[in-house]
């Protein structure tokens, strides 16, 4: 399996998304500069990232202006063969601003950055980025944002639903023997229906606002749910081995 994690201007979980999959054995990555024309690697990547971070200063929106970089050509033209992508945070508002996700990233309801752990509910079990977990099983991830409150018009928001592109949902604590409670009540930052993570209707682009490789490196950041996600990875790509 090989990565490719995109690098702009203000990038600052690039690093960290590089060490969460060095550290769980899924293979080389390449890290690719914004304004590179395409990928490097022999046969271009299997996984392409972009990361969180303050793209161009987040000037204009977030995301905006790192949709219109050189590299985004080559990232489209990945996920329309069938490659998968990953936007997280950031990423993840670079993805609705280049139309390969549905939906928009609004600041977050009390106007404030927040930087916090949070738990999420998985909604979705069956998609590459979600293998290894359970359907309804409860994670925490952290978050650290001030334009994280997903939007989309109301008619739009239903058929998303309804097409099960919900993958991640902000939720509250999982009880011991009970199913957790997750929506919009428990989203710190106000997104509809609660949503913190959807994917496209093919399957193979993901974007998250919280974000699981800080939640993967032992004795480094409280909990290691993330270690999952990048085991579903993993999984997908027949690659993963216990570390």
């Amino acid at each position: 399996m090989k990565t490719a994690v995109v690098v702009f201007p203000g990038s600052n979980c690039d690093a960290d998304v590089a060490r969460a999959i060095a550290d769980s054995d899924l293979g080389p990555v390449e890290m690719v500069w914004h304004d590179e024309g395409d990928f490097k690697s022999a046969g271009g990547p299997d996984l392409v990232v972009l990361p969180g971070g303050f793209a161009h200063g987040d000037y204009l929106r977030s995301g905006a202006l790192a949709a219109k970089s050189r590299i985004m050509k080559a990232v489209k033209s990945h996920a329309d063969g069938g490659g998968l992508v990953l936007g997280i945070c950031n990423g993840f508002q670079v993805l609705t601003e280049a139309r390969l996700l549905p939906g928009a990233l609004l600041p977050n309801k009390n106007l404030r950055f927040i930087c916090a752990p949070c738990h999420v509910r998985v909604e979705r079990s069956d998609t590459p980025f979600t293998k290894a977990f359970k359907e309804g099983q409860v994670v925490q991830f952290p978050i650290a944002h001030h334009e994280g409150l997903y939007f989309l018009p109301p008619d739009e928001l239903a058929a998303l639903e309804s097409r099960g592109q919900v993958v991640f949902r902000y939720s509250a604590p999982a009880k011991f023997g009970e199913p957790a409670d997750a929506g919009e009540r428990y989203s710190p930052n106000g997104s509809l229906n609660g949503i913190a993570g959807v994917i496209n209707k093919r399957g193979n682009v993901l974007g998250l606002m919280p974000h699981p490789e800080r939640s993967t490196l032992k004795n480094l950041i409280r909990g290691t749910d993330g270690r999952v996600f990048w085991q579903s990875l993993g999984e997908y790509f027949g690659v993963w081995g216990d570390k």
